[in-house]
């Protein structure tokens, strides 16, 4: 049984360009021309899926495809870090920063851990590792590092190493026992 995955990282959205904790936002104007310049070179998939949030839907109408929401690509909740910059959040909370950089179980923004992203990932990868086919999947940077992290076999502090641009493609493919990454960091560019 073969499994291929294309997880497809959100256009960026103009919090993300500020270097702010993600919140529910619709992506910028120049993401869905990105988006077009990659639109026709997308394999055929049996099953597109997208995260319950906004850039990701609004990212999928940008590439034409017809997804469902699946709540598993959910980006990690930051719950009161949402919407705020990394430098506000140091300065206001330094002890839950390092926290939740060192600790993949550490949630002292409220929301919810790496940890937890990692097993909502992991039960993915295993659901589709028994399913053939084609998965285009559009998400975000956090499950889609944990998604590389868990097929590589890293430690999950190794999340914070892996640079996720949006509008990336990360390809895994699966022969149901395991899963490789086929390719990662592809960037569509505009035309």
């Amino acid at each position: 049984m073969f499994a291929r995955l294309t997880m497809i990282a959100s256009g960026a959205t103009p919090g993300m360009r500020k270097g702010r904790f993600p919140k529910d936002e619709a992506p910028e104007p120049s993401a869905f021309d990105r988006a077009g310049a990659i639109a026709s070179s997308l394999r055929r998939a049996d099953r597109v899926w997208t995260s319950p949030a906004l850039a990701a839907r609004r990212t999928a109408e940008a590439l034409g495809l017809d997804a469902a929401v699946q709540p598993l690509l959910a980006e990690q909740d930051f719950a009161r870090w949402a919407g705020k910059g990394f430098e506000e959040v140091q300065a206001e909370d330094p002890e839950g920063m390092a926290a939740w950089l060192s600790d993949p179980d550490a949630a002292p923004h409220g929301g919810e851990s790496l940890a937890a992203v990692a097993r909502r990932g992991t039960a993915l990868m295993e659901r589709l590792a028994a399913e053939s086919g084609h998965t285009i999947a559009l998400t975000h940077a956090v499950p889609i590092r944990v998604a590389i992290v868990h097929v590589l076999g890293a430690p999950l502090s190794a999340v914070w190493k892996i640079d996720i641009e949006p509008l990336s493609l990360t390809e895994f493919r699966s022969d149901g026992r395991r899963w490789v990454l086929h390719a990662s960091g592809v960037a569509a560019r505009a035309k």
